[in-house]
C-alpha cells in the first residue's frame, strides 16, 4: 500500500484555513482517482520535538501504479492547484510504502 502524506505548518488564520480545508480542499481530494482512504489529523499537542505540524492528512493507495496514475489526473491537478491557494509554503508532500511493523 502507498501513502501520500500532506504535513501543514500552522497558518496565519487557523479557523480561515480550516474552513476552506474542509470545504474546498477535502471534496477535490475526495475526487482523485484510485484514493482508497483519506484520513486528516489536527495536533492539538506536542509530545516531543520542536516544530510540530498543525495538520496531517494522510492519503491511502492499493499500489505504485494506482498512485502513479492518481497523481496524473486531471482530479489530482485541479486538488494541487487548490493547495497552492491556501498553503503555499505551509505545507510538505511526502510519499511511501507502508511496511508491516
Amino acid at each position: 500500500m502507498i501513502k501520500m502524506i500532506a504535513i501543514y505548518q500552522t497558518p496565519e488564520d487557523a479557523e480561515a484555513f480550516l474552513t476552506h480545508y474542509r470545504d474546498v480542499h477535502v471534496p477535490l481530494v475526495k475526487k482523485v482517482p484510485g484514493l482508497l482512504r483519506a484520513e486528516v489529523t489536527k495536533i492539538n499537542r506536542t509530545m516531543i520535538g520542536d516544530n510540530a505540524p498543525f495538520l496531517i492528512a494522510e492519503m491511502y493507495f492499493a499500489d505504485k501504479e494506482s498512485f502513479s496514475a492518481a497523481m496524473k489526473s486531471p482530479e489530482n491537478a485541479a486538488a494541487g492547484q487548490d493547495l497552492m491557494t491556501f498553503a503555499k509554503g505551509r505545507v510538505t508532500l511526502v510519499q511511501g510504502e507502508i511496511l508491516d511493523a
